[in-house]
């Protein structure tokens, strides 16, 4: 096996990850780094030369080592295209693309446990009480109206713009997000959570989960 994830089973960005590498049916192999207060793996020496980032996921396949999701997912895409996640057709691979950028660069980076914790720490601020919620609405409000009508996020067909809102509604639904306004989103997450590429890369399915 040379595929290895360096994954984190609460991290949304690792499962990201996970569910490309099973909607590929790429046999890989788990590596749990810990981002756990007190065991804080991903910060000891011997992962931050792998990653300087200090940030899971991390791919490794052979020789070759990339970290950050959309770098990872078209390292994948290029290098097995056997099952592709990214449509062949323009303008809808640009589109999932988009997609998968709202939630990465926009949605994520600002609801990601360390911006939490700056704000708790540094502002005395419950950030959970207003910013979470209001950027996760924020965000969906234009995923709802990016949607297609089914069963999938983008059509017919699964793709890595399913990947990546499937991790994202897990943590709406994990804090409590009324989802009421989303139905498109909320009903082709639905669907791709009774596929095993999703179940088996769920954070409870994970070698690590607590």
């Amino acid at each position: 096996m040379s595929i290895k994830l360096y994954s984190y089973w609460r991290s949304s960005a690792a499962y990201r990850v996970r569910i490309a590498l099973n909607l590929k049916g790429l046999v890989h192999e788990i590596v749990p780094v810990s981002l756990a207060p007190g065991q804080s793996e991903h910060r000891k020496d011997a992962y931050r030369r792998k990653n300087p980032q200090m940030l899971v996921p991390f791919l490794e396949d052979g020789d070759f080592g990339t970290g950050q999701t959309m770098a990872i997912v078209e390292y994948l895409e290029e290098t097995y295209p056997a099952v592709k996640l990214l449509p062949d057709e323009q303008p809808m691979r640009s589109q999932v693309r988009a997609f998968c950028n709202m939630i990465a660069c926009d949605i994520h980076p600002i609801l990601n446990l360390r911006i939490l914790n700056y704000i708790r720490d540094e502002f005395k601020a419950d950030p959970m009480a207003d910013w979470y919620g209001h950027w996760i609405h924020e965000g969906f409000r234009a995923l709802e109206q990016f949607a297609g009508d089914g069963p999938f996020i983008l059509g017919n067909s699964v793709t890595v713009a399913d990947a990546f809102m499937v991790p994202q509604m897990y943590n709406a639904r994990r804090f409590g997000i009324e989802l009421g306004d989303y139905p498109k989103l909320v009903a082709a997450v639905d669907h791709c959570n009774t596929l095993d590429a999703f179940r088996s890369a769920a954070p409870e399915a994970q070698p690590d989960a607590v």
